[in-house]
């Protein structure tokens, strides 16, 4: 078997599109946020991705069907402010640093041949703690670039994160670079500790404002709220008080 294997079921007409990277990490704050912003505006998926350097498994769909685990491209044309998009989102990364590496420099060498110019990653910033207001910081390939984000509530922090940015998000930020194309990573302040509709929100506001797309926040919102809910009901467990009858269930 090949490293990686594309599917290309439609080969899209693209005029100096933009790719968002909505990959599983920190909180899965980047996933939520490109997943959201696929289901509110009209984009055709148009490629699959396989590769061995995803977990050895298959997925099953709710008629019990296998799929092989993957990544998938979409794209949308004229949005927003004219924006042609690519998409790319999946439940797994590469699962070794070699695998991280030719999967990233694989999708840089598809968006040089879609005719892609500017490339956003968005993920997870854990802080290790729960936040009111998260930040979105910033991480770009140019000064020009970062001149550019500041006015849409992006942060640029020397020194945050200071462990410096893995997988995906960092990776495709930092072979943009290499490659002559504009990038910018959108990191969510996150705790961390669990899937994090708050951070995402906090990232997709501020990508829409860059993109000039208007998104019905509205789900983020409440599952933001659940979170919520149930973060206070695991804190009066802890500190002994009485939590209620409600179940403390999980929010996806």
């Amino acid at each position: 078997m090949e490293s990686i294997i594309t599917v290309i079921s439609e080969e899209p007409q693209l005029k100096d599109a933009i790719m968002i990277e909505g990959l599983p990490g920190v909180g899965n704050v980047g996933k939520l946020a490109a997943e959201h912003l696929l289901d509110n505006i009209e984009a055709v998926k148009f490629a699959d991705i396989y590769s061995k350097h995803f977990p050895p498994q298959v997925v099953l769909d709710e008629d019990c069907v296998a799929n092989m685990v993957n990544n998938e491209l979409y794209y949308a044309k004229n949005v927003g402010e004219g924006h042609d998009l690519v998409i790319l989102v999946g439940d797994y990364q590469g699962m070794t640093p070699e695998g991280q590496y030719e999967l990233s420099y694989h999708i840089i060498k598809m968006c040089q041949e879609l005719g892609v110019r500017t490339i956003y990653t968005l993920g997870g910033y854990g802080i290790g703690k729960m936040v009111e207001e998260p930040r979105v910081l910033g991480a770009v390939t140019t000064k020009e670039f970062r001149q550019m984000l500041e006015p849409h509530g992006v942060a640029f922090s020397a020194g945050e994160p200071g462990s410096g940015i893995v997988g995906a998000s960092g990776l495709l930020l930092g072979l943009s670079k290499i490659h002559g194309l504009d990038a910018a990573c959108l990191m969510g302040e996150t705790s961390g500790y669990f899937v994090d509709p708050k951070g995402a929100e906090s990232v997709l506001r501020v990508l829409t404002s860059i993109l000039g797309i208007e998104v019905d926040m509205s789900e983020l919102e409440s599952k933001a709220e659940q979170v919520e809910q149930i973060t206070s009901k695991i804190k009066d467990m802890e500190s002994g008080q009485d939590p209620g009858q409600d179940d403390l269930g999980y929010i996806g």
